[in-house]
């Protein structure tokens, strides 16, 4: 099944993260999200998420840029090296529209303080999720050490799900978890910073791998809260993951193997651009990305 072709400009996102040396996972994203957009004359946004202070280095930063560069795909907006994404483009400069967000969502109503660790979750938790601990308890949210948790939703309720590919549908918001929307380190959490961004920016159709399905679940949940209309008709298409010989998922956090040792190697992308042309049910030998738009375009 293919892309729709929509009916206004299509405008998508590559958003990688300089916490670690970029693997094949993220390069298959970065062609999927190029060539869906470049196919239906689209503007691509390069918007780096470096929230992450603990991770962020500027040799990951740097990987960004040759990865890019690699794969030979070009972007309409943002930054054109480590120099004008600092000074420019860092999310640092929109820390005070997270903020904003933040501080509405509390006077609203719709957080709880929380000074529960993981460690504290997994003991009482078998799955993980938060078991509703501090929910109740009236933590001061500026207590230091705080994070900020979301209230999950009393009734049932329904939002709209706009796929890019396959059909629209209603997700029903149930037992949903009370996420973090600001972190102890009193950062915003990638929920919110992402939302925030994606409005920002005018993006209306995201591109992203299935293990972030349950991310845009909490995304669309915090829009609503937020009423961010824009962001609730957003377009999404979860693309299947990359796998290592186990079966699982590539990580950075697992030292999936780097594209920067494929380039050290002297290997080709040519095989990235197939695995997507696969996935989007494409017939037909494809090494590079100007083949695949032409073949999305021959049979849109």
């Amino acid at each position: 099944m293919l892309p729709k072709s929509l009916s206004h400009p299509l405008r998508s996102r590559l958003a990688p993260t300089p916490s670690g040396l970029l693997h094949a996972g993220n390069a298959l994203n970065f062609i999927l999200t190029w060539s869906i957009t470049r196919a239906q004359n689209g503007h691509l946004l390069l918007r780096i998420d470096d929230l992450d202070k603990a991770r962020r280095r500027d040799k990951y930063l740097k990987d960004i840029f040759r990865t890019i560069d690699w794969l030979e795909l070009d972007y309409d907006e943002g930054p054109q090296g480590i120099v004008d994404f600092k000074k420019n483009w860092s999310q640092d400069l929109r820390l005070e529209l997270y903020d904003h967000a933040l501080l509405e969502l509390r006077n609203k109503g719709h957080l709880f303080a929380c000074k529960c660790s993981r460690r504290d979750i997994r003991a009482i938790s078998a799955d993980g999720n938060y078991p509703g601990t501090c929910a109740k308890l009236s933590v001061d949210f500026d207590q230091k050490a705080t994070a900020w948790r979301v209230h999950p939703p009393k009734a049932l309720l329904q939002l709209p799900f706009h796929q890019l590919i396959g059909a629209d549908r209603k997700i029903s918001f149930e037992n949903l978890d009370a996420f973090i929307v600001k972190q102890k380190n009193a950062y915003p959490a990638y929920q919110l910073s992402s939302i925030i961004d994606d409005e920002y920016f005018k993006i209306n159709t995201i591109i992203r791998g299935q293990d972030l399905l349950d991310s845009t679940h909490y995304q669309l949940y915090l829009a609503f809260l937020m009423g961010k209309s824009g962001f609730l008709d957003t377009y999404f298409y979860h693309h299947d993951m990359m796998l290592d010989e186990q079966g699982e998922k590539l990580s950075k956090s697992k030292k999936a193997t780097s594209l920067q040792s494929w380039r050290e190697q002297g290997r080709a992308p040519d095989e990235l651009f197939q695995k997507a042309a696969t996935l989007l049910g494409l017939k037909g030998n494809c090494t590079n990305g100007q083949m695949l738009v032409q073949m999305l375009r021959t049979i849109q």
